[in-house]
């Protein structure tokens, strides 16, 4: 039976997410005191965590980071603001989905098997670490970690995600919508404007462990990624 921590300060939302997720077998804990959410987290261990941003003391972007030090479960935002750089900050602290309120309980529901089938089901991941590489360039998506030659440096999920998408192309045009698809599932949350933010700080990164000028911009298309002796700091 999957465990779900709920980090709600509205009791009513949070009784009935709670209602509907035991419907489907899940064990069930709701988040009382905000003190210390990591007390509730450390007791119950939950496969997965739906969290509110606005809390008491300190918001939910806060607690996502903390809980991102002990884990890597699956972590849905749920928050009534709908802003995109509320969002883009929520994927930044390390979570997988957000869903605004009002919502749906069924989508919710839908979000979660989602997520708990992703981490622990038919779509997990193998017990064996992944690794990317292409020309010395070693990413560890699990680890949130770029290594190249004794350099390395830690990424957020979005510059694992872009990086491993290059990787994985490389030497080769990634889209645009291709890597927007990958920083968001929907592409309504996500603009041009905002790809270009995420590439500058994942090209820094890559300078960080000392390759610069790897990632080429193919106007009207997207990225490339080329290591060659010249692009190395």
């Amino acid at each position: 039976m999957f465990t779900v921590l709920i980090v709600e300060d509205d009791q009513k939302i949070a009784s009935l997410l709670k209602e509907h997720l035991e419907k489907y077998n899940l064990l069930v804990h709701i988040v009382t005191s905000f003190t210390d959410v990591l007390d509730d987290f450390q007791k119950h261990h939950p496969n997965l965590v739906l969290l509110d941003v606005n809390l008491p003391k300190y918001d939910g972007f806060y607690w996502c980071r903390q809980i991102r030090t002990l884990s890597t479960c699956p972590i849905i935002f749920i928050s009534a603001r709908d802003g995109k750089m509320d969002q883009v900050m929520a994927l930044e602290s390390g979570a997988d989905d957000y869903l605004t309120k009002p919502f749906d309980y069924d989508v919710a529901i839908a979000k979660v098997n989602s997520q708990l089938r992703r981490a622990y089901g038919s779509y997990a991941p193998t017990n064996q670490e992944r690794i990317v590489e292409h020309a010395g360039l070693t990413l560890y998506p699990e680890r949130l970690l770029l290594r190249y030659q004794s350099k390395e440096v830690e990424l957020s999920q979005t510059e694992s995600k872009l990086i491993e998408t290059l990787l994985d192309k490389a030497e080769r045009v990634v889209s645009r919508d291709r890597l927007l698809e990958k920083i968001w599932d929907d592409q309504l949350f996500v603009d041009d404007n905002t790809l270009n933010v995420y590439m500058t700080r994942t090209r820094k990164k890559l300078g960080d462990v000392g390759i610069e000028k790897a990632i080429e911009t193919i106007r009207g298309t997207g990225y490339m990624l080329r290591i060659q002796e010249e692009n190395k700091a």
